[in-house]
């Protein structure tokens, strides 16, 4: 039964799983742009514009896409020019907002404790290789992240859970010894239909993705975290910093 947000326990976890956007880096992307052009593109590629909504996701508003081609009888390859069009617009309002993505506060000192005590970390997110490379430079990030997916690997993307079990497999982690965490609805449902366990992160202030508690727990999050230090204290980690490393 879902609880008030806190964990019952400590699993014995092996492995942790994150997003990236809003979870350890904050770029606000301009998601209402990206709805934009996925829908201008899809109906290029012959879509009708009724079945899509600007409200939606992006990751929804491509499996319309695919849906409505689908069930119309349209050219497969309709549907490969339809994504490799609108993954370029996508890609290309991912980049302008390099230059504002900031670290996410608590990030850095997370992720050292975790790699610290031999969790094997991992990162799956919707945005292309080329923004997560630079985004994850440009946050001192990068050395915690030996494993990750992005939208541009190939196979199924999040919200799949297949997309989900090849990280896990990369990493060498079984489902029941994983940890997703995420700020999204989107990470919430990848991890519960791979039966993997959930923590959610509430977004940070003045970033009101629509996510609540409510919500979370509702979608089936074992846990809710209200930032990334209190992330740490759910699993256990002590308030200090992270030890010194060797030089």
């Amino acid at each position: 039964m879902p609880n008030d947000g806190e964990p019952d326990y400590v699993e014995p976890i092996l492995g942790i799983v994150f997003d990236l956007d809003g979870t350890l880096v904050v770029s606000r992307h301009d998601f209402d742009r990206m709805r934009r052009e996925v829908i201008a593109t899809a109906v290029r590629h012959g879509a009708d514009p009724g079945a899509l909504s600007p409200k939606e996701p992006v990751a929804r508003l491509f499996e319309a896409v695919r849906s409505d081609l689908t069930s119309r009888g349209r050219p497969e390859g309709d549907l490969y020019r339809f994504e490799a069009e609108a993954n370029r617009a996508i890609d290309a309002i991912e980049m302008e907002a390099l230059p504002r993505t900031t670290v996410r506060d608590g990030a850095a000192p997370l992720l050292a404790h975790l790699s610290e005590r031999g969790y094997r970390l991992g990162l799956l997110t919707r945005s292309a290789e080329p923004f997560v490379r630079a985004a994850l430079a440009r946050t001192s990030l990068a050395e915690y992240f030996p494993y990750l997916r992005t939208r541009s690997a190939p196979g199924p993307a999040k919200p799949s859970p297949e997309a989900l079990f090849l990280l896990l497999s990369e990493m060498g982690v079984p489902p029941d010894r994983a940890l997703f965490v995420g700020d999204h609805l989107i990470d919430a449902e990848c991890a519960t239909r791979a039966r993997v366990h959930f923590y959610a992160l509430l977004p940070v202030p003045g970033d009101d993705n629509g996510m609540t508690r409510e919500r979370f727990l509702a979608a089936g999050a074992a846990a809710v975290a209200e930032d990334l230090p209190d992330l740490g204290r759910m699993l256990g980690l002590p308030a200090r910093g992270p030890s010194a490393r060797p030089a």
